[in-house]
């Protein structure tokens, strides 16, 4: 009796640790999708302006391969632009940062990471802290390089919804960047001091970014995006089962016409046909079988309102319908 009691306790404590490592896993969330082809374009509100991300490569530096982000702001009444470069590296917590090429109005800025800095964490929780510094080297429009600093402080100051042209985006992270640059030489003092602010949504990454001067650039257009496709009419689905033959001849009223008294009424089903197989309580995925897959399929929509993976009817998908699903694995 003992060793009865004993499991019938542990059991319950066993299932828990498993559906909250799934529920883990399941709410983990990337906020800077580094895949190469990933793109990105912003509008200035003032719509003077546009801006464009993109992940290019691999490029091939000192025999490791880099991803090449590529940020291009345009100017559209003048088709001026100036392009900055970052060669990163992906890991499996963060984005490093190897070497960066900064163009500004009055010089091309330039700095290498023997070791690596943190450009971009995968995972942001409120609070979060990392700093990007370097010596810098400044190209001149005119004469010598000269020598400089450069100090980006990044803090993730807030999570909040955002709106856009592209979409309404919620959990989105809010990172404010204090960036100070200085470079001194010949006729040229460079002081740069400046904050700025960029929002990041969870597995979209930028879709919002705020300048020195206050001007918001949106997300209008990214891959990452999906575009649900529009569903055919009942007639559309009609005239494209047609061969080329029969639709020159066959109007639209044929199409939705009834059938004749002439022809064979469509056979009614028999009783055997009509009866479904009974559902399995906590079957989630519909197999016939509740075991890992309904598992999965309900910790992937973790604190979401899904009517399938909510198994207890409460609105939110929670720690107790994994533990339900869990609980009813079949034997």
């Amino acid at each position: 009796m003992k060793k009865t009691g004993f499991l019938c306790w542990i059991k319950p404590v066993l299932i828990l640790s498993f559906v909250c490592f799934f529920a883990f896993t399941a709410t983990a969330q990337n906020y800077y999708p580094a895949d190469i082809g990933n793109m990105w374009v912003f509008d200035s509100s003032d719509g003077a302006a546009q801006t464009t991300y993109t992940l290019e490569g691999p490029e091939i530096i000192d025999g490791q391969e880099h991803v090449l982000l590529k940020i291009t702001t345009e100017e559209l009444a003048t088709g001026v632009s100036e392009t900055d470069q970052y060669f990163l590296t992906v890991g499996s917590e963060s984005i490093k940062l190897h070497s960066t090429t900064i163009e500004h109005s009055l010089a091309t800025i330039t700095a290498d990471f023997p070791t690596p800095a943190t450009f971009f964490p995968l995972q942001l929780v409120l609070g979060d802290k990392w700093q990007i510094a370097a010596d810098a080297k400044a190209k001149l429009i005119v004469g010598e390089p000269i020598d400089g600093k450069s100090v980006t402080n990044l803090e993730v100051i807030g999570f909040e919804d955002v709106v856009t042209p592209a979409g309404t985006f919620q959990n989105c992270a809010k990172v404010q960047l204090d960036l100070v640059l200085t470079a001194t030489g010949g006729f040229l003092n460079l002081d740069i001091n400046q904050t700025t602010y960029q929002w990041f949504a969870p597995d979209i990454g930028p879709i919002q970014y705020q300048d020195s001067d206050g001007l918001i650039f949106s997300l209008i257009s990214s891959n990452l995006l999906t575009v649900p496709e529009e569903p055919e009419t009942v007639e559309e689905d009609a005239m494209s089962e047609l061969s080329p033959e029969e639709d020159t001849n066959i109007t639209e009223e044929d199409v939705t016409s009834e059938p004749s008294p002439e022809e064979d009424p469509i056979p009614e089903s028999t009783p055997e046909e009509d009866t479904a197989p009974e559902p399995v309580p906590y079957d989630v995925t519909g197999d016939g079988v509740v075991n890992i897959l309904d598992l999965t399929f309900v910790a992937a929509r973790f604190g979401e309102p899904d009517t399938d993976a909510d198994v207890t009817g409460d609105g939110t998908v929670n720690i107790l319908d994994l533990v339900l699903v869990a609980q009813n694995f079949s034997n």
